[in-house]
C-alpha cells in the first residue's frame, strides 16, 4: 500500500451497502481513543471503521459467515488467498452465463474456504456492491455488468496485516458486547432505521433489523457503559432514533450524500447522527 493511499485512507476489498469510509473523519472525531486498546465491532461489514483505525486488538463480528469466513482465509493464509481468488477475476468470467453459474456454485457448496473466495467474486462482479441472500440463505445479487472488475490485491494485503490481531465472532451483536471488557471501545454501524418508514431495505443477510433489535443495541451499550466500555452507534437522523437515543452521553450529526432508494443513480443529502454513550474523550491528534 503507497503513502499516498494511506493518507486517503485505506479500502476494503469489498464493496459495501453503506461503507464508512468517508465519514470516517467523524467517527474519528467523537470515538473515544486514549486509553483503550481493543476495538469491537459488533457490525463489522467491509471492515472501513477497523481497517482506518490504529488499536491493539480487533474483535470482529457480524452475522454474515461468508464475511467472516473472508477475514479467517485471508488472516490465515493472505497469498494463498490472493492467489486463489484472482482466478476468478477474467474476461471468461465476467459475463451473466459465468456469473450466476458461479453464483449457483457457491450457493450449493458448504466449504467455506470456497464460498470465501467466490464471495469476493461476487461482491466484485454482483450489482452495485449489494450483499444479500433470500429467504432460504441463497445469495441472490443479479450480475452487475461491469467492464473490468477491479481485483482488490493491495487491498487484501492491508487487511491482512490488520487481521493479525483481529478474533473473530459470527452472530448476533450481543454476542459481540457479551465479550467487551475494560480498555475496549465499541463501535457499532447496525442496519439503519430507514427513513420512510415503509420501504425498510435492511436485510442484506436474510434477516430484518427491527425497532426493537435497534432498541435491543442501545440496551446493551448502556450495559457496557456500565462497565465503563464506550459505545458509539451509527444512524440515520429520523424521529425514531432522535427518541432511540434521546439517553446517549453525546451526539453528532452530519449530512452525507448517499443513495435513498434501491435506485443507485438517485442520490441525496441525508442526516445522519453518531450517538456516543460513555466518555467523550479522544486523541486530538487522530
Amino acid at each position: 500500500m503507497t503513502n499516498e493511499s494511506l493518507s486517503q485512507g485505506v479500502r476494503s476489498p469489498l464493496k459495501w451497502p453503506g461503507g464508512k469510509k468517508r465519514v470516517l473523519h467523524h467517527i474519528k472525531a467523537v470515538l473515544p481513543r486514549v486509553g483503550k486498546t481493543r476495538l469491537v465491532e459488533p457490525f463489522v461489514g467491509g471492515g472501513s471503521v477497523f481497517l482506518n483505525l490504529d488499536f491493539d486488538e480487533y474483535l470482529l463480528c457480524d452475522t454474515n459467515s461468508d464475511l467472516i469466513s473472508l477475514f479467517k482465509a485471508v488472516k490465515k493464509a493472505p497469498l494463498k488467498f490472493e492467489r486463489d481468488a484472482r482466478q476468478y477475476f477474467t474476461e471468461q468470467n465476467n459475463t451473466p452465463e459465468q456469473y450466476y453459474l458461479l453464483r449457483q456454485k457457491f450457493n450449493d457448496t458448504d466449504d467455506s474456504y470456497h464460498r470465501a473466495l467466490l464471495f469476493l467474486y461476487l461482491n466484485r462482479h454482483g450489482y452495485n456492491g449489494l450483499c444479500r441472500y433470500n429467504q432460504s440463505g441463497g445469495y441472490n445479487v443479479p450480475f452487475g455488468r461491469y467492464k473490468k472488475p477491479y481485483f482488490p490485491e493491495l487491498e487484501i494485503e492491508h487487511l491482512s496485516h490488520k487481521l493479525k490481531k483481529a478474533e473473530f465472532i459470527v452472530g448476533d451483536f450481543e454476542q459481540a458486547f457479551e465479550c467487551v471488557k475494560s480498555g475496549d471501545v465499541v463501535y457499532c454501524d447496525p442496519p439503519y432505521s430507514p427513513i420512510n418508514r415503509t420501504s425498510n431495505f435492511t436485510a442484506y443477510t436474510g434477516a430484518e433489523f427491527s425497532d426493537e433489535d435497534q432498541r435491543r443495541l442501545v440496551q446493551c451499550a448502556l450495559k457496557a457503559k456500565g462497565k465503563g466500555v464506550s459505545t458509539l452507534i451509527s444512524n440515520h437522523v429520523t424521529e425514531f432514533t432522535d427518541d432511540l437515543y434521546s439517553s446517549a452521553d453525546a451526539h453528532k450529526l452530519f449530512s452525507v450524500q448517499r443513495s435513498i432508494s434501491q435506485n443507485g443513480k438517485k442520490r441525496d443529502k441525508v442526516e445522519e447522527v453518531l450517538a456516543l454513550y460513555g466518555d467523550s474523550y479522544h486523541s486530538e491528534n487522530d
